[in-house]
């Protein structure tokens, strides 16, 4: 349940959520009295950083939802804070709370390119595509100066193994001199997540995300330089930017996306109470028919916790979304390639490679 004390707590410079929900795990927490706070520790909210030092390097999934089975995560939490986010609730394993505490107390893990590097040379590596991240982005911005993605792909690159990108960041321009070299052995493609094309709702929903313009500039970047890219719209939000589909699709086809992917929201654990706060604080004449909208794709599985349909939804408007994505996808020539990346081309390199990691 959402502490109704901070049902009118002011918004939180750069920061998606109000305020920290307690943690479905713990037996305690602290809540804070607004009322006892002055206006800077309300609106300032500062990063703090934390070393991960697991030992291992992929996470693996078998959700049959979901179309791979390796990924990376360099960052646990996620600097972006994205409102939505259905990652929010895996802080709640570390002890934090999926709100202001997943996008603020963010965890890093510095030695990820080395136990790549090391996972590359055992001879029970299978060759296999590799996805940044499946959770929280790679390129948020902590990676500016962290530059543990662009560790990862430099292993990547140097073996010549798969990876796929996914990410809202224009960050992601960067490390183009290692997305072209891993292209030219089709060892790569990059998917730019797109929520909405107006500014005035990212900005208030993925607040430290690039803003639209921006993504689509991405886009354009990258496939000028011939690497293959795609944009998602996801998540689409039934009631606020299910409108916005066929637009963001044809934008991104514009600028030279080959393929094109779609999610409704979901609003698993801790995350239903703060997307419903949050859209009663900053869509109060709307935020009725949103959660209606949702309700009516969900049903009482918000979560979205059934395999099948989660990423969909169903019912009569889950199904004219699907037909709507694949009329928009056909008229625009998306998803008429073979996307399949090679694994043919790795190779383990030579002891006394990599020193740096």
């Amino acid at each position: 349940m959402r502490d109704p004390l901070f049902a009118d707590m002011p918004r939180r410079r750069g920061r998606g959520a109000s305020d920290n929900p307690a943690n479905t795990y713990e037996r305690f927490h602290v809540t804070l009295d607004p009322a006892a706070l002055d206006e800077h520790e309300l609106r300032q909210v500062p990063t703090e950083i934390f070393r991960d030092t697991t030992r291992e390097i992929f996470s693996i999934n078998n959700s049959p939802d979901i179309p791979f089975t390796h990924s990376i995560n360099p960052y646990r939490g996620c600097e972006h804070g994205c409102i939505y986010c259905y990652a929010r609730p895996t802080h709640e394993y570390l002890g934090f709370s999926a709100g202001l505490d997943f996008e603020s107390r963010i965890i890093v893990k510095p030695d990820a390119p080395r136990l790549l590097y090391e996972a590359f040379q055992k001879r029970s590596y299978i060759p296999t595509t590799l996805v940044l991240s499946g959770n929280t982005d790679p390129y948020q911005p902590l990676e500016r100066k962290l530059r543990i993605t662009r560790g990862i792909l430099e292993v990547c690159h140097s073996h010549r193994n798969p990876v796929s990108i996914i990410t809202k960041n224009h960050l992601v321009t960067r490390d183009i001199d290692l997305l072209e070299g891993l292209a030219a052995y089709n060892c790569v493609h990059v998917t730019i997540s797109v929520t909405s094309l107006r500014p005035e709702i990212t900005g208030v929903m993925e607040p430290r995300t690039s803003r639209p313009a921006l993504r689509l500039k991405t886009i354009r970047e990258l496939a000028d330089r011939g690497i293959p890219v795609g944009v998602n719209v996801a998540p689409i939000i039934p009631g606020l930017t299910d409108d916005e589909m066929p637009a963001i699709l044809k934008e991104a086809a514009a600028h030279g996306a080959r393929y094109a992917g779609y999610t409704i929201l979901r609003l698993p654990g801790a995350v239903e109470g703060l997307f419903k706060t949050w859209v009663r604080q900053t869509f109060p004449d709307r935020a009725k028919k949103i959660l209606a909208r949702l309700h009516d794709l969900r049903g009482d599985d918000l979560g979205g916790k059934r395999f099948g349909r989660r990423m969909r939804g169903e019912g009569i408007w889950a199904d004219l979304l699907r037909e709507l994505f694949h009329a928009t996808c056909r008229r625009y020539s998306l998803n008429n390639r073979d996307l399949t990346l090679e694994t043919h081309h790795f190779r383990r390199t030579r002891p006394g490679q990599f020193e740096l990691f």
